[in-house]
């Protein structure tokens, strides 16, 4: 198992709390389940143990060690994701992170198995290769209405409210790098 960091052992303590049972306890029992896939994990312990998203999410993520935290190294969870045919798309990824590490020092970069998720006090935004031809950047700008390009998030992740669908680095451009930085500030 994972070492865990100070945020790791808070989330854990409020699990234990809320839902009554030791992080390992809850590791048996999604793991008797015979569920596989994060979805449904997550889907498994709301409907069936009461759990929200977060923390039914955060247990889908250590169970099935798919969080930067559960590797060694994480820029192999990013290595991995711009592999097996995506390898065109990590221009992408890496001409955003460089706009997004100028937002502040405080950005927090958090690679998990299929994304990264941008963090300040709270996710502002994830970056993930959803297709070989496309990088999706996931936005919380809860209070903006979409537009043809800044589209509701709809089933594409939860845990944002718009999303981008980026196919070039020349994408990247202003008016991305602006609705992000307003996400980072809110956040």
């Amino acid at each position: 198992m994972a070492n865990y960091n100070e945020a790791d052992l808070k989330m854990i303590s409020s699990i234990e709390e809320k839902f009554g049972k030791k992080i390992d306890e809850w590791f048996k029992i999604v793991e008797k389940s015979k569920l596989e896939k994060h979805k449904q994990i997550v889907d498994y312990l709301k409907q069936d143990h009461g759990f929200t998203h977060g923390f039914a999410n955060y247990i889908a993520l250590k169970f099935r060690s798919a969080d930067a935290g559960s590797v060694e190294n994480q820029e192999d969870l990013i290595t991995d994701q711009y592999s097996k045919g995506k390898e065109q798309l990590k221009p992408i990824y890496d001409k955003l992170q460089n706009e997004i590490q100028k937002f502040g020092k405080d950005v927090e970069i958090a690679p998990k198995k299929a994304y990264v998720s941008l963090r300040r006090k709270k996710q502002f935004a994830i970056i993930q290769p959803s297709t070989k031809e496309r990088v999706d950047v996931g936005i919380n700008l809860k209070a903006v209405e979409p537009t043809d390009r800044l589209e509701k998030s709809g089933s594409f992740n939860s845990m944002v409210s718009h999303r981008v669908r980026v196919t070039d680095a020349k994408q990247v451009d202003k008016e991305l790098i602006g609705w992000l930085k307003s996400a980072y500030n809110e956040s």
